[in-house]
């Protein structure tokens, strides 16, 4: 998946946000949307995606506070780009693809850096389950325009969200002698506004 484009292109507070009385709700991409993650195998970085089966989005853009996400992705659709890497992943001591075939997150808190420009981006606080274990975690997110939408449009938007997690958290320690510990996240969004 491509890279998003650069902040001058596309920073939500570039451009007029519209007024609205309620939260907006937004309907995932799915083609375009995906989970991406770092990991590190006998020392060297790979990476690996998951696609996003299913996500509910709601922004306020009066009170940016006051938006949520709720976000499911599909554990048998991951891929590692090596074969071994894959199935290892989806093993029972790992993830589990088998009996628990979903990961899901749930916002708790959205704080952005700074009310005054959200350009700056902000922190997703949320719950992560992973394999029937959830634990808290705060992301790091950016909002754009999507690239080629017109300024003031905010029907067509993209999250970039990042952060880390520990797998043993969550009971993935499987092949802890292989695989470290911490997972980078590195997650790619594009949303288009709900009729």
């Amino acid at each position: 998946m491509s890279r998003f484009p650069n902040l001058a292109l596309a920073i939500l507070l570039l451009f007029p946000v519209m007024a609205t009385a309620a939260p907006v709700n937004y309907a995932l991409q799915p083609d375009r949307s995906e989970v991406g993650f770092n990991y590190t195998l006998s020392g060297a970085q790979n990476r690996g995606t998951m696609p996003v089966s299913q996500a509910s989005i709601q922004i306020d853009f009066d009170t940016f506070t006051a938006s949520s996400v709720v976000a499911s992705v599909d554990v048998r659709g991951a891929r590692t780009g090596l074969i071994f890497a894959t199935e290892a992943l989806k093993a029972s001591s790992v993830l589990d693809a088998r009996n628990h075939p979903t990961i899901r997150f749930q916002s708790t808190a959205i704080r952005p850096n700074d009310l005054r420009n959200l350009s700056a981006g902000g922190k997703i606080d949320g719950l992560l389950t992973i394999r029937g274990i959830t634990q808290p975690v705060t992301l790091d997110a950016s909002l754009f325009r999507q690239q080629g939408t017109e300024a003031g449009d905010l029907s067509q938007l993209s999250f970039r969200i990042s952060g880390a997690v520990s797998r043993s958290a969550f009971g993935a320690s499987g092949y802890s002698d292989l695989v470290a510990d911490t997972i980078e996240l590195d997650i790619a969004a594009r949303v288009v506004r709900a009729e």
